[in-house]
């Protein structure tokens, strides 16, 4: 089971709304929680284990300005990985989660554009800045990047892995 959750949005720290941090976490949060848990609960009753993943980010290493509190829930997204993996292995259940740096889709589009709008950059260039100048591998990752590491972790390869959040980021975050 995949928990593909997640909404980003652009917001400077201090202005931030109760909503906007509830809304955040019941997404991104609460939304894998309730995947992990129903999942788990299916796998358990059919006794034969499986395979749990969550959507994270590479911001659940490394926050960015402007997207504190996205940065905040993508860490609890990995808190929750970790947890629900020491509570499922005794039913052979493997929990990890995947992190995504920056991603050519309309998530991103939508962050270059926010992040532009509170710095004054043109519509493209914050991600081509972030490209250049934090990816190790000078490019901006594609969809297939990411859905590669997710079916390695769907597929028997991972069997020995859980509690994982494996980095898909071109080289931004090394751990």
């Amino acid at each position: 089971m995949v928990a593909n959750a997640g909404i980003a949005q652009v917001k400077a720290l201090l202005d931030l709304t109760e909503q906007d941090l509830k809304r955040m976490f019941e997404v991104n949060v609460y939304g894998v929680y309730n995947c992990y848990a129903t999942a788990a609960k299916q796998m358990i009753e059919q006794g034969s284990g499986g395979k749990i993943l969550g959507a994270a980010s590479i911001v659940a290493f490394k926050p960015f300005a402007l997207l504190s509190h996205y940065s905040a829930s993508k860490w609890a997204v990995r808190g929750l990985t970790q947890a629900f993996a020491m509570e499922m292995a005794e039913h052979r259940i493997t929990v990890n989660a995947y992190a995504p740096g920056i991603v050519g889709t309309a998530m991103w589009d939508l962050i270059d554009e926010k992040l532009g709008e509170k710095t004054g950059a043109k519509k493209g260039d914050t991600i081509k800045k972030y490209t250049n100048e934090l990816i190790a591998l000078g490019r901006t990752s594609v969809p297939e990047d990411v859905s590669s590491t997710v079916s390695f972790l769907c597929s028997k390869d991972s069997d020995y892995m859980t509690g994982q959040t494996i980095v898909i980021d071109g080289g931004i975050i090394f751990t």
